[in-house]
């Protein structure tokens, strides 16, 4: 396409060193010489960070579109999640051994060189394909659309959720005539509503899990809140942080208030809280990506985005989006059934929302199908309110930014660190963070790295 980009040794060097390379294993990255599968005549290679049960109902979904588009022929890769597969996508596209299609979480594709690593979506093709700007989120298209063009197509929202225990929260009296948890509009009646809990819950539970010591959850739950608050980032040309530490520290004395008055116990790190719930506590903080296990346990439970104690409805919000990883020659019948396939998958979300994620093809949210589904239609309102991390190069799940930040957060949550003192050294490294230049290529947000 004739656009400049990084080369191998330019995008190695920026990430950190040359035996990277070695390390994630490049040598095993295809070439597309192989043989297409028996009747296609159009090979889409397609890569993907989904394991678990979200990976076994990608994998329905493409059997699904391989018999009804038995012309194309799908070869996808799942890769192991997180900085790993960002490093190797990245590796690929620089060396224009990049797949057809991919996936990556929207928060991460500010700052993936977009025009240099990411080619753009032709608008014209994906509305052949059935999918047009008006069928999404307006919020949700806004964010992967970025100087003009689109660089991602959202496929879903994963939230941070309260799931609570029917069972425990009835015989509390905490559940409304339709078996719903009580409205909860403010801090305190969020912690009268624990404390009646935990008079209801066995000995032994915690009240609440919270992934008290776990910086990507921290890091979530404080985005919501902060957010629910009104808080801002950075000023519109991002050159000045407007972080509020005010409204920081009444973040971080909420999250850390939850141990000092007993409801949730340091004891119980990681995945504990989910454990715990599972045996009887009555809620736990969670991502929607639980609710297959909370399923396959068997509990009488519920799902509710995360109480807006600020007044405001908000909730931490992240996305898995389809993108199209930079190929020299994109164009063709690769890069026209990669279109198909992602406007199917994206079409075709009832399967994707049984992993408890919320389809981004707002059209799949009104249908009988979607609203039988429990919890996740209790939850969808999660749509309207996402609070996200700030549109920057650093920012996305696992990014710059919760690595830097999150572990802060943990600090004030578990009482190393007093709450004030935490929103000031939360100002001043998101500072240092504006400051900084993208290793992709080189420029600050205020500079548009990349392409802020």
């Amino acid at each position: 396409m004739g656009r400049p980009g990084l080369d191998r040794r330019q995008l190695l060097a920026a990430m950190g060193g040359l035996t990277a390379a070695g390390s994630f294993g490049f040598a095993a990255l295809g070439t597309g010489a192989d043989a297409l599968a028996s009747g296609a005549d159009t090979r889409v290679r397609y890569w993907n960070l989904f394991s678990g049960g979200d990976g076994y109902n990608m994998i329905a979904m493409l059997d699904s579109f391989r018999k009804d588009n038995p012309g194309i022929d799908v070869k996808d890769s799942t890769l192991q999640w997180g900085s790993p597969f960002y490093t190797k996508l990245a590796m690929a596209a620089a060396g224009n051994r990049a797949p057809d299609l991919g996936v990556m979480h929207l928060g991460r594709v500010t700052g993936f060189s977009p025009g240099r690593l990411l080619d753009p979506w032709d608008m014209d093709l994906l509305a052949r394909y059935g999918v047009r700007e008006q069928d999404f989120n307006p919020a949700l298209w806004k964010r992967a659309v970025i100087d003009g063009k689109l660089y991602a197509l959202p496929l879903d929202i994963h939230v941070q959720l309260c799931f609570y225990r029917r069972d425990v929260l009835r015989k509390a009296g905490l559940l409304d005539a339709d078996g719903r948890m009580v409205p909860v509009t403010s801090a305190d009646e969020w912690f009268d509503v624990l404390k009646e809990a935990k008079a209801a819950t066995g000995k032994g539970l915690q009240t609440i899990g919270l992934w008290v010591n776990d910086q990507n959850f921290q890091w979530w739950f404080f985005v919501a809140f902060y957010t629910q608050l009104g808080g801002t980032w950075f000023n519109a040309d991002h050159t000045e942080v407007t972080f509020d530490t005010d409204k920081a520290t009444r973040v971080l004395e909420f999250l850390r208030r939850h141990i000092t008055d007993g409801y949730a116990d340091p004891g119980f790190a990681g995945g504990a809280g989910a454990e715990q719930f599972v045996n009887g506590g009555p809620f736990v903080w969670e991502g929607n990506w639980s609710v297959p296990v909370f399923d396959g346990a068997k509990l009488d439970y519920g799902a509710m985005p995360l109480p807006p104690v600020f007044g405001k409805q908000a909730t931490h919000a992240e996305s898995h989006a389809f993108v199209l990883p930079h190929q020299a020659g994109r164009g063709g019948p690769g890069n026209e059934g990669a279109h198909r396939l992602a406007a199917y998958v994206v079409r075709h979300a009832r399967q994707w929302a049984a992993g408890g994620h919320i389809p981004a093809f707002t059209p799949t949210l009104s249908t009988a199908a979607y609203r039988e589904l429990k919890p996740q239609s209790e939850y969808v309102s999660a749509m309207d309110h996402q609070a996200t991390e700030p549109k920057v190069w650093f920012a996305g799940s696992t990014g710059i930014l919760a690595q830097r930040v999150g572990p802060i957060v943990v600090s004030s949550t578990l009482g190393s660190a007093k709450p004030d003192a935490v929103a000031r050294r939360m100002r001043s490294t998101l500072a240092r963070l504006l400051a900084s230049k993208n290793p992709m290529d080189g420029k600050t947000a205020a500079e548009g790295g990349a392409v802020a």
